[in-house]
């Protein structure tokens, strides 16, 4: 028994470990001062054709970066990523484009209060599960208690 298949009923093997990339969703609430938070995370997995978007705006962060911040504003463009990946009716005209080439077009640089970040890849047996681990991980605010980070394979 291999160490893929201990444990496993049937010896099942686990799922191939896939290359995924991943991109920070910034904002950005005064480009000129060059300050920013981490928002959300983009994914993309090619061999499972999946495309999801995790965003987390943390207020308090946002306003002491700029008190007359457009809260309102950050988390409709946050949800519009959210939109983008899932697809459907609510992300427009762009649903009907592939997972791909949305998250290419989501991970394009630009001059907005809502920015990607540089592209990462990554191996992944399980890209949701990386997602939330990706979130907790570079978005969620560090805190001082020790915290056990979401583990995804």
């Amino acid at each position: 028994m291999s160490p893929r298949t201990a444990g496993r009923p049937g010896g099942a093997e686990d799922p191939p470990r896939e290359v995924f990339d991943y991109a920070l969703l910034r904002v950005v609430p005064r480009p000129e001062r060059g300050e920013s938070i981490n928002a959300g995370v983009l994914l993309w997995c090619r061999g499972r054709s999946w495309l999801g978007a995790r965003v987390h705006l943390d207020e308090d962060r946002l306003l002491a970066l700029d008190p007359g911040a457009d809260v309102i504003g950050v988390r409709a463009a946050l949800r519009a990523a959210e939109e983008l990946c899932r697809g459907g009716a609510a992300a427009g005209q762009a649903a009907a484009e592939d997972p791909g080439r949305r998250f290419r077009w989501l991970t394009a640089p630009r001059s907005t209060v809502v920015q990607p970040g540089p592209v990462h890849s990554g191996l992944t047996r399980d890209p949701e599960a990386e997602l939330e681990r990706l979130l907790y991980l570079l978005v969620h605010p560090v805190t001082r208690r020790a915290a056990r980070v979401p583990e995804a394979d």
